[in-house]
């Protein structure tokens, strides 16, 4: 997948918006990021369950993501470590433990 494939993806998911921060492109769902992907070397970062944290840093290509909440948040070196498919299905994963930090109300508006 390349980044603009993957872009797309990700504003398809209701509710998304993109910004720039720290120079990296964000996806953020009622401004709470969910997705980082730097533009400089590729690299993703998203949140993820804590249970999965240790088989996913086990991978090569992920580790845990610096400046982020400690075996929350992984770092992916680029779009290829994880096959297409997975891949979606752990941007949505991020994107839906993010909306659960939300209030209720504001989860209301995207289920």
């Amino acid at each position: 997948m390349d980044i603009e494939t993957f872009r797309e993806f990700c504003l398809s998911l209701r509710g998304t918006t993109e910004g720039m921060k720290w120079d990296h492109l964000c996806f953020m769902i009622e401004e709470k990021i969910f997705v980082l992907a730097s533009l400089e070397d590729g690299a993703l970062c998203l949140k993820c369950n804590p249970d999965d944290f240790d088989n996913l840093v086990a991978r090569h290509g992920i580790k845990q993501a610096p400046h982020f909440a400690r075996r929350q948040w992984i770092v992916l070196e680029n779009l290829e470590v994880m096959p297409d498919q997975e891949l979606k299905t752990r941007v949505e994963q991020s994107r839906t433990l993010v909306l659960s930090k939300l209030t209720k109300k504001l989860q209301a508006k995207y289920l």
